[in-house]
């Protein structure tokens, strides 16, 4: 069977000095999917662009570029349609097809969406054409975007059941420090399981012209690899790049691998996805519990809520000391629950959920 690759590149990664995208830049990527493919490869390109696309044609680029969301939403939908037309133009050199896929948050939450999104990537693989896919940036609700495309990587990575993912930024991949300011930092080749170690020496975010950064890609990677999916975290302008990385070419980037077992879509999504609108404190013997076998978090284990919230959010579960262990969607909001710890089912009035958070609804996070 033939192997399926998810390449991601952000928006610096294509773009010259002032912001605008560097067509030189798009074919250098798309000669080496030309590679992949004539090799029997299928490959998923994961960009982002569409800002940097639009801002030329509507004379805001450089220091004119504009920091709304609104604005930039705008920008992005004259954007999308130049982006695109670079990828086809590039791929087409090698005789290939590119296929536009716009994906929002929900697509991969509502399963209705997420099989839809996943049967039009699988045809289009099928079909043999690359799809290029951005998160729909034009139509995002700021309050359930992305924000990146590096997460919707990874996620697509799960999606279409990769083989790789290939995660390019400006950089050769995670260093030991700060490469610019310690002279003797190293690569790191290889990460087994990323740990707050590698988190705190990935840093903060990347350039002024991307959204993400080492931070993100590391993110990315931990989807990943809890996805069953090992990644390559590496240079974009490096030449070969997606080839070697394909290849386990030594020293190419960062390798991180995949974990054992796959974590279905919607537990991947409450685990790295979406984010947490409060915290629910739970005494030592829940932990044990929900550690131990797969079970639904009750109200007779709940001893603090922190925050506001309504019914169907993401929330975080911590321990007596405040460890944040697992991550789940509650069934009450904030207030109904904090009414309720401590409770026993039999307790409990009628009509009101039995489950703080249902064990199908709740991930045990790594240590």
């Amino acid at each position: 069977m033939a192997r399926t690759i998810v390449v991601k590149v952000g928006t610096s990664s294509i773009t010259d000095g002032e912001g605008v995208i560097d067509s030189a830049l798009v074919a250098k990527l798309c000669d080496e999917v030309a590679v992949l493919r004539s090799d029997g490869a299928r490959v998923v390109v994961v960009t982002s662009g569409a800002i940097a696309a639009g801002l030329p044609a509507l004379g805001m680029g450089g220091d004119r570029r504009p920091s709304d969301s609104v604005t930039l939403q705008a920008v992005s939908a004259v954007g999308q349609g130049n982006l695109i037309g670079t990828y086809q133009e590039a791929l087409g050199r090698h005789g290939l097809v590119a296929g536009q896929v716009l994906l929002a948050p929900l697509d991969f939450f509502v399963r209705a969406q997420y099989l839809h999104a996943r049967g039009t990537l699988t045809r289009l693989l099928e079909l043999g054409v690359v799809p290029v896919v951005n998160e729909n940036d034009a139509i995002a609700d700021d309050e359930i975007r992305f924000g990146d495309n590096d997460r919707i990587a990874a996620l697509v990575a799960h999606l279409v059941e990769a083989d790789l993912l290939v995660l390019l930024t400006d950089t050769p991949g995670l260093f030991t420090a700060d490469p610019r300011l310690d002279a003797g930092a190293s690569l790191i080749e290889e990460i087994i399981e990323i740990d707050h170690e590698m988190e705190r020496l990935a840093g903060g975010t990347g350039s002024t012209r991307g959204s993400g950064g080492m931070a993100s890609k590391l993110a990315a990677a931990k989807i990943a690899a809890w996805s069953g999916v090992p990644s390559v975290i590496a240079d974009a302008k490096r030449d070969g790049v997606i080839v070697d990385a394909v290849a386990g070419t030594p020293g190419v980037g960062t390798v991180v691998r995949a974990r054992q077992g796959r974590l279905g879509a919607r537990r991947l999504w409450i685990a790295f996805a979406v984010g947490s609108s409060g915290q629910v404190s739970v005494d030592a013997g829940a932990r044990r519990a929900l550690e131990g076998r797969r079970v639904s978090l009750l109200p007779a284990g709940v001893i603090g809520v922190e925050g506001r919230f309504e019914a169907g959010a993401a929330v975080e579960v911590v321990d007596p000391e405040g460890t944040v262990f697992a991550k789940g969607i509650v069934r009450h909001d904030s207030a109904q629950l904090r009414s309720i710890l401590g409770s026993r089912t039999s307790e409990l009035p009628d009509g009101v959920s039995h489950e703080v958070v249902h064990a199908d609804d709740l991930v045990v996070l790594p240590r």
